[in-house]
């Protein structure tokens, strides 16, 4: 699959009439093309979070909806945007995300369209698990265990006995759910030039 297929195009040229730039900007993102979400797309999306004019709840609701795509593809670009944004983006993203009641619902997916659909539909399941598991984490703790400050005077070291009893186990199964998909995949299948810095967000 190389270059943006005739779904890709008709699916930005919807969201481009419905007015949405920030939608378009998802969909472009989120293409059946086999490689990462282009730079300027998550920049787009990083920076959008940032205004006060953002509909952070459409935004996600795209990313979830390009999520329920049948291309491993699509659905992977999705989760990646998805976390890019949590990453960088406006700390609303991730608040927004923590405060649903379901996020990706990933559990059964598979895609039988070709043998890197079969090897990739596992690495989605268990990303898209991840990832709710960082939602889920944000909801019990209020902050995100990736952006918070380290050392010595870090959050965790500086928290009261009671807290750090309640976040230690919602962070060891964040560490479990990350641990348990390999992000060599995405180096391998996807972008082989990935640099280690560009995966340092995970």
């Amino acid at each position: 699959m190389s270059g943006q297929t005739l779904t890709d195009r008709i699916a930005a040229a919807q969201y481009q009439l419905t007015g949405s730039d920030m939608a378009r900007a998802v969909c472009k993102a989120t293409t059946h093309e086999v490689m990462a979400p282009k730079k300027k797309h998550l920049e787009y999306l990083v920076s959008a979070t940032n205004t006060t004019n953002v509909n952070i709840p459409q935004m996600a609701d795209t990313l979830f909806e390009r999520s329920t795509n049948a291309s491993w593809v699509v659905v992977f670009k999705a989760l990646v945007t998805t976390h890019h944004i949590c990453v960088h983006g406006n700390e609303r993203f991730i608040q927004y995300l923590a405060s649903r009641t379901s996020l990706f619902n990933l559990s059964n997916f598979i895609d039988k369209t070709g043998s890197h659909g079969y090897d990739m539909s596992t690495f989605i399941r268990r990303y898209a698990r991840y990832l709710n598991e960082k939602a889920f984490a944000y909801r019990q703790m209020a902050f995100d265990f990736t952006r918070v400050k380290k050392g010595a005077e870090g959050v965790m070291r500086t928290m009261t006995t009671e807290k750090l009893l309640k976040g230690m186990p919602v962070l060891q199964t964040q560490i479990d759910t990350l641990l348990e998909f390999d992000v060599c995949i995405y180096i391998l299948i996807v972008k082989p030039a990935v640099s280690s810095t560009e995966l340092s967000f995970y």
